[in-house]
């Protein structure tokens, strides 16, 4: 800078020593928005670029599933899902639980799989896991249209399935689903620096958790069949979530103020816990990765 320059400039960026234990950074993440955008647009582009079927993908994974599953847990295990046919029962649940499961596993390897990126230049460490949950809303939107289409195909087939006013505020309910996924993966992101073995465990973690989450049978069913085990449904925030899904879209199902209450608590806890730790690791975690 030339000296006889004001010295009192005020600079676009200034990159300080982080010196607060807990801070969002949204000041400073609107600043890069624009880098934010670019994120979403490469995890969009690049996921099926070099695959054969590319964007189909998205449509044939929650298809098939929500086919497996109405064989085996509705037509074998006799599943009851009163007047909704049993594929449209079984799609609402994992075109929700999809988007948590994307927005988790991805998130949760932030820093292993971009550690060369952050290792050469600065930007909004946070902008990375953001930038998977806003990438996989497009994701989620495909499948939900892939749903609308067989809702209206039943419909007009004579089911009994009717959505309800509570579906005002279905993207509310995405969004914490999103939410809690982004802090629960933040914080398994940081952990998986110091302790690579919990990458391994992920996958497996994520199947078992979908099984006590209410994705394939109602929660009513459980608490019926199984009440000393109930519990373990009961205090996972995820089964109200696609619970209450079901029930705006399908009119199937109960709406659960406590639990809602309880899984926006959960959510929130997570979410300022996993960015807590998620901050904290961002100072070391090169030398650890």
């Amino acid at each position: 800078m030339n000296p006889t320059e004001n010295h009192d400039t005020e600079w676009l960026f200034e990159i300080t020593p982080k010196n607060k234990f807990f801070s969002l950074n949204l000041k400073e993440v609107w600043q890069y928005r624009d880098l934010l955008l670019l994120f979403v647009k490469r995890d969009v582009v690049t996921v099926y670029k070099q695959t054969i079927l590319g964007p189909l993908w998205y449509l044939l994974q929650p298809l098939f599933t929500s086919i497996t599953f109405t064989i085996i847990f509705n037509k074998v295990a006799g599943i009851e899902t009163g007047t909704v046919p049993p594929f449209l029962f079984n799609l609402a649940g994992i075109m929700v639980w999809n988007y948590f499961t994307a927005c988790l596993t991805d998130t949760s390897d932030t820093f292993k799989r971009n550690a060369a990126i952050f290792g050469k230049v600065y930007f909004p460490r946070l902008i990375m896991p953001l930038s998977t949950v806003i990438s996989n809303l497009l994701k989620f939107g495909i499948q939900f249209m892939i749903f609308i289409a067989f809702y209206v195909f039943y419909y007009v087939q004579g089911a009994a399935i009717n959505m309800n006013g509570l579906l005002l505020f279905f993207p509310l309910l995405i969004a914490l689903m999103g939410i809690l996924g982004l802090g629960l993966g933040m914080l398994i992101s940081s952990l998986v620096t110091k302790y690579r073995d919990l990458s391994y465990l992920i996958g497996f973690g994520v199947q078992l958790l979908m099984y006590l989450s209410a994705v394939m049978y109602p929660m009513a069913l459980i608490q019926d069949k199984m009440p000393d085990y109930a519990w373990l449904v009961q205090y996972n925030p995820l089964a109200y979530i696609i619970e209450t899904t079901r029930f705006m879209l399908l009119g199937v199902g109960t709406v659960s103020v406590w639990g809602l209450m309880y899984t926006v608590g959960v959510t929130l806890f997570l979410f300022f816990g996993g960015l807590l730790v998620f901050n904290k690791t961002e100072k070391s975690f090169i030398d650890t990765v």
